[in-house]
């Protein structure tokens, strides 16, 4: 049975109280509230769980130069000058906390989702710790009051709207966009799945401008763009049965006759009420600072983790570990008490920084036009912007100048790449030279692979396969309502390296005993691969077309695939006078910005299968069943405005034939199953090797490796 809190739990938690006597809480998280406590129900583990979920309620002190920072935190503070907010967390942790690690993981919840630690991290008897940061997704927004959080719930953060200091509105201009959509209903203002949080402060639409366009490129330049009139479109929810002018409602908007599937529709418009969104990196340091060091809160109440960690990890996943790059840069890896919060920190598939302290900012955000998050450094060490001339500058100055800078791991795929604008972080702005890579920082590049990598296992040697794993339809296309991919879905698996790279960070953090060096794409042709070093003066990254690139001839492959203007460049962008490019701080005066221009964008070298090279060693690369892409290419249909464009981050491949004869008949350059394997023997040998490499490089655990010849014999491989 479920209960708001359990007896057994609480009776532990009074006897850790007593250090609230002789330990001052340092973190401003001033008082928790536990709404549920739920055993963890999972068989066969060695260590019994147990989650518990509630709410924070926290308050920041503007004078404070580790918060003075914070776009409008003096407009959003109460009569006594503090900034108060409330945000949800859900602790997984040991139900016997002696049989704890010591290692607590930080998880930055995606758009609010749940996030827990892994049956793996929990046989370790790690602590897991998931705490609110964005204040203007749906869950955030809506809530009138403070529900109670449920262990499985969704996070939410509230914060307060700024407002001037007598009180009345503050005002701005905001855009927003609707892409593939039809028909007579109205649309809402999203950006991805959560609403745009931002109110106009009129429905009068002649304060308002609606154009449509034909279409964009990757660069920005708009093709057909034409404006509604005032009289043909309203502020309001329309239906079949209702169409326009429909009934008023400020989050849709209605079009007279219904919208067109082949337009994309931008509407800028004076908005009112900001919410103070970067005050959701003080709130998430404050929970972890709490939850890592306090004893109780200022009620008595104590902390359930009261003593019992040690050492800490910040992890997040793409939009989350944008956070975290972010977070750091801003200098929030240092508590208000002054100390290091967390000792290492994890961005996973995450390349810039995620656009949060400014008003009116969008963290939903992926990079598509005119959404930032690309500005400023998204390098680690201090180096020139020359293109953006922007002043010399790291993600990684203030903790330095602080000395709280944790033990930084990042990995990514090649989908960052080609639609998340990863590369200026390696080669700078002008991409003419390999930036520095600070010591206590390492980068693990997965070559040919998706956002996230794809299956594992016999799933991963399948998916490759023809009438056995592939799919008829390609992937949807995530982002703003894309569309789908025309080219199957690409397997190429993160799981393993992931695992290998999870127990690297744990004893460097907690042990001292350094990971693998970095390996991934340089300029100068130098780096790990596989354990051994190759020192050429070949560059592995080059400019994104078929030719620079080296990339074969596919049949099936749209033959002028990838060229210039497919990948997603960095666009600089000009926000306007009150916007601090070097922060992405601020307040933006530009809706949409203009583009100053496009930055120049590189990618990997690949092969003769058109595989790209310059990656950590995973088996399924170094065995392959085809070419495995960071990009597909979008399907017109119902969604046509994005047809024959890059999907944004989802990956795609093409199969290798089966036979010599059949690939003869298919004008196919690259060799055949038979030919690289021979026989289901020759391949599962072959996936032997390779594991026996990239175990020895320390990027696959031998029980992993184990799984993966056993994966390799169960496969249809040449069967």
């Amino acid at each position: 049975m479920q209960r708001p809190h359990s007896v057994r739990w609480m009776a532990a938690l009074m006897a850790a109280a007593g250090l609230a006597a002789t330990s001052a809480v340092q973190a401003r998280v001033t008082r928790i509230v536990v709404d549920e406590v739920r055993p963890l129900a999972a068989s066969g583990e060695p260590v019994a769980y147990e989650q518990v979920a509630g709410r924070a309620y926290g308050e920041l002190d503007p004078r404070n130069p580790r918060n003075a920072l914070i776009t409008d935190i003096g407009f959003g503070k109460d009569a006594d000058g503090k900034l108060r907010y409330v945000a949800t967390f859900v602790v997984t942790k040991p139900v016997d906390m002696a049989r704890a690690s010591g290692l607590m993981w930080h998880d930055v919840p995606n758009r609010g989702r749940p996030v827990a630690i892994n049956a793996i991290e929990r046989s370790a008897g790690d602590v897991g710790l998931a705490s609110a940061w964005q204040g203007d997704n749906a869950g955030s927004t809506a809530v009138p009051a403070v529900p109670a959080m449920a262990v499985n719930g969704a996070h939410w953060l509230q914060l307060p709207v700024a407002k001037q200091a007598d009180g009345s509105p503050i005002t701005g201009l905001v855009f927003a966009r609707i892409v593939n959509r039809s028909g007579p209903a109205s649309q809402p203002l999203l950006v991805q799945t959560n609403p745009v949080p931002y109110l106009p402060a009129s429905l009068d639409t002649a304060r308002a401008r609606l154009v449509t366009r034909l279409a964009e490129s990757t660069t920005g330049e708009v093709i057909g763009e034409a404006e509604v009139p005032a009289n043909d479109w309203a502020w309001a929810h329309c239906t079949a049965a209702m169409p326009f002018p429909g009934t008023p409602d400020p989050r849709e908007i209605c079009v007279k006759g219904g919208f067109d599937p082949a337009k994309l529709y931008q509407v800028t418009y004076v908005a009112k009420d900001p919410y103070v969104l970067g005050a959701g990196f003080a709130a998430w340091r404050d929970v972890g600072d709490f939850f890592r060091n306090a004893a109780a809160d200022d009620t008595g109440t104590p902390n359930p983790l009261a003593g019992r960690i040690t050492h800490s990890i910040a992890r997040g996943v793409s939009q989350s570990g944008n956070f975290l790059r972010g977070w750091l840069h801003m200098g929030f890896n240092e508590t208000e008490s002054g100390r290091r919060l967390h000792d290492g920190l994890w961005p996973i598939i995450a390349g810039r920084r995620i656009a949060l302290n400014f008003r009116w900012a969008q963290p939903d955000g992926v990079l598509e036009l005119y959404q930032a998050g690309s500005e400023g450094p998204q390098w680690w060490a201090t180096s020139p912007d020359p293109v953006r001339s922007l002043p010399s500058a790291g993600i990684l100055d203030r903790c330095a100048a602080s000395r709280t800078c944790p033990k930084v791991i990042e990995h990514f795929g090649s989908a960052e790449v080609w639609a998340l604008k990863l590369t200026p972080e390696w080669v700078g702005t002008d991409a003419k030279r390999d930036l520095p890579l600070p010591n206590d920082v390492r980068r693990y590049y997965i070559a040919s692979s998706s956002h996230g990598g794809g299956g594992s296992g016999t799933a991963a040697f399948d998916a490759s396969l023809p009438g056995v794993g592939l799919p008829t339809a390609g992937p949807a296309c995530p982002g703003n309502n894309f569309g789908t991919g025309q080219l199957p879905a690409n397997p190429m698996p993160h799981t393993e390296t992931v695992n290998a790279i999870r127990e690297h960070f744990r004893r460097w953090v907690m042990q001292g005993v350094e990971p693998p060096d970095s390996v991934y794409p340089t300029l100068n042709g130098k780096r790990a691969n596989a354990g051994a070093t190759r020192g050429t003066n070949v560059p592995d990254l080059v400019d994104a077309n078929k030719a620079a690139m080296g990339f074969p001839t596919i049949p099936g492959l749209r033959s002028t695939m990838p060229e210039a203007h497919f990948i997603m460049p960095v666009l600089d962008y000009d926000w306007g006078p009150g916007f601090n490019a070097s922060d992405a701080s601020g307040v933006p005066s530009n809706a949409p910005p203009p583009i100053r221009r496009a930055l120049r964008m590189l990618v990997p070298r690949v092969d003769a299968d058109g595989n790209e090279i310059g990656g950590v060693p995973v088996v399924l690369a170094q065995a392959p069943l085809g070419t495995y892409l960071g990009w597909n290419i979008t399907a017109g249909g119902e969604r046509p405005f994005h047809q024959g464009q890059i999907c944004n981050y989802v990956g795609g491949m093409v199969p290798f034939a089966r036979t010599h004869a059949e690939r003869q008949a298919n004008g196919d350059p690259r060799l055949s199953l038979e030919e690289r394997y021979g026989t289901h023997a020759g391949y599962v040998d072959a996936v032997k090797k390779a594991a026996e490499r990239a175990v020895a490089a320390g990027f696959l655990l031998s029980g992993d490796a184990g799984r993966l010849i056993d994966a390799a014999e169960a496969s249809q491989v040449l069967k």
